[in-house]
């Protein structure tokens, strides 16, 4: 969980400086122009994306701390729902690849659900 957040906040990072020549009118290029506004609304809307299906992997992850699970699949499908974030976001924010960007968010739906079925027959 505490490496979705730094991602998170990375991502806060790189969309304050794509806009940063807009807002605060640092490093415009020559003609006035932002050279990060192709990037802009990829970074913000990759960055809306970590406050959805992530909500769903915070709530199985407590449930499991609260239920004193610690099964070791658990452990291999948050650092694979994380590195599918990662992947997620630059897929997201540096190609335009909409399906390989779904391929990936599909592994991390699978290591989400995988978590919740580990929740559902270990908790109870």
């Amino acid at each position: 969980m505490v490496a979705h957040v730094a991602l998170t906040a990375l991502l806060y990072l790189f969309l304050t400086i794509a806009r940063a020549p807009d807002v605060w009118h640092i490093g415009r290029r020559a003609d006035g122009a932002n050279p990060w506004a192709a990037y802009e609304p990829r970074i913000s809307a990759n960055l809306s994306n970590q406050f959805e299906w992530p909500l769903f992997f915070y709530v199985a992850c407590v449930v499991m701390i609260q239920s004193q699970i610690n099964h070791p699949l658990s452990t291999v499908l948050a650092w694979t729902f994380f590195a599918g974030r990662v992947v997620h976001s630059l897929v997201q924010v540096l190609t335009t690849n909409i399906r390989l960007r779904g391929v990936v968010f599909t592994f991390n739906f699978l290591a989400v659900l995988g978590l919740w079925l580990l929740v559902l027959l270990l908790a109870m």
